[in-house]
């Protein structure tokens, strides 16, 4: 499986544990995916998307290489107040990202992310209540094998 493959994995099962326990305000439901999906093919809200985007590469001195990839989340919501439900759900996924900067997602051999960093967050801002959609972007850096 490709690195970009295998963080894109990682990532969704610490997305995962957004279960509406401890401090979280949110809970998924495990509907966290790797697969595109639109909000008019959602049926089981909240729903989340993984999707990998573009890479950029660093070459450094050593063959040493650093790996930029981009990753966009979408983030579909419904409900009666769907801005307030999409803002607790951002602010839990935040606290995933935060919390895992260093994302194993290998071990054998071991490797993992040295840096997952929020780029943007953007909604709807009500517009397509009683739907709520957002988008979150990361960039993730890792060591190019």
């Amino acid at each position: 499986m490709s690195s970009r493959s295998s963080i894109i994995n990682a990532l969704i099962v610490k997305l995962k544990t957004i279960d509406g326990t401890g401090n979280f305000q949110s809970n998924m439901f495990n509907n966290v995916t790797n697969k595109l999906k639109f909000w008019d093919e959602i049926n089981d809200f909240p729903y989340l998307c993984v999707v990998p985007g573009p890479e950029t590469r660093e070459y450094l001195p050593g063959d040493f290489k650093w790996g930029f990839l981009t990753v966009g989340l979408k983030v579909y919501v419904k409900g009666e107040e769907p801005q307030q439900e999409l803002e607790k759900l951002l602010e839990d996924i935040e606290v995933v990202i935060d919390a895992n900067t260093e994302l194993i997602y290998s071990t054998s051999p071991l490797l993992f992310t040295t840096d997952v960093l929020i780029t943007s967050i953007v909604t709807d801002e009500g517009l397509l209540a009683p739907y709520g959609v957002g988008e979150v972007s990361l960039q993730i850096r890792y060591q190019v094998l």
